[in-house]
């Protein structure tokens, strides 16, 4: 209980430090934004009125406070650039990612887990070189160009699905997870390439460790040992490795969303960058910090849950 409370105390911390940091950047950056919504033809009056209505005269660390207390209710500010709500802006945007991003997890897990698994259990034979090979491109190569590869492949050559030819989710859900597999599968590859050597390398050398030889001794098959001892043990630098890749798909996924014209998080990121339309990227940055810090935080909750002697010491 105390290991989940410092955790959650940790998490809230980290949480209210990265939020703070997100609005004061935005806050000195060069630009008022009572201008970008008046325009620069407006007047000195209708700006200092703007300005006072906006609150832009409080001091920065009570326009945090008030900014902080209405986004925890859901109030996420106003768009500057399209005069409406942030949350209806972002709400129909946000499924979209996470389930690229869920989709990309899942393809990764189920790939690197029993080929990792394979290889260490046949290593240094002929397939397992042919897949550390194999790795090693992939893990050169980023997923944008592995989303230009798979659209140049799959899409124009193939013709196993229409580049550019998204479906939404509210008109068709099959249509929807079928146009995400292609750029779900760019961004895992190189997360499951990492993964597949990670925990090769994690059961390889668990194998050599005494309790192994105990477990030989006892009769054991290697299967046996393999999926009944070593694995416990292996698995746990793989979820720490697989709670981080889960939390950079979320930015992958955004990459990616442009690569394949998908109309979620990162489009709208780009143009309210592109617009200067500060709360709309404030309220964007600052979720995918809270699901990059929460996955985290499960993480460690999963790692001390595994492994027991784990402690905040």
């Amino acid at each position: 209980m105390k290991y989940l409370a410092k955790k959650l105390a940790g998490f809230v911390m980290t949480m209210l430090v990265v939020s703070f940091l997100v609005f004061a950047a935005f806050a000195v950056i060069p630009g008022d934004p009572a201008t970008a919504m008046l325009g620069t033809q407006a007047t000195p009056e209708k700006l200092a009125a703007l300005r006072e209505q906006m609150g832009l005269n409080e001091p920065l660390l009570v326009r945090f406070g008030s900014w902080a207390v209405n986004f925890i209710q859901g109030d996420f500010g106003t768009s500057y650039k399209y005069q409406m709500s942030v949350r209806s802006m972002i709400a129909e945007k946000i499924p979209v990612t996470l389930t690229l991003t869920a989709m990309s997890f899942l393809i990764m897990v189920a790939v690197s887990i029993p080929v990792g698994l394979f290889c260490a259990h046949h290593a240094g034979g002929k397939v397992d070189r042919i897949v550390l090979i194999v790795d090693q491109v992939i893990m050169a190569i980023p997923p944008f160009f592995s989303g230009i590869l798979i659209t140049l492949l799959f899409g124009l050559v193939l013709h196993l699905f229409t580049p550019g030819g998204y479906v939404s989710y509210t008109t068709s859900v099959t249509g929807f997870l079928g146009y995400l597999i292609f750029p779900s599968v760019a961004i895992a590859l190189p997360k499951a390439a990492m993964a597949i050597k990670l925990l090769r390398t994690s059961v390889l050398s668990e194998m050599k460790l005494d309790y192994v030889r105990t477990a030989y001794s006892r009769g054991n098959n290697t299967k046996g040992v393999l999926y009944q001892h070593v694995l416990r043990n292996a698995i746990i630098p793989v979820i720490t490795f697989l709670g981080m890749a889960l939390a950079d798909m979320v930015a992958g996924s955004i990459v990616i969303e442009q690569v394949f014209n998908i109309p979620g998080l990162g489009r709208i990121l780009l143009t309210s960058i592109s617009n200067r339309d500060y709360p709309v990227v404030q309220a964007i940055i600052v979720f995918i910090a809270f699901i990059v810090i929460f996955t985290n935080f499960l993480v460690d909750l999963l790692y001390q849950k595994m492994d027991p002697r784990i402690t905040l010491d």
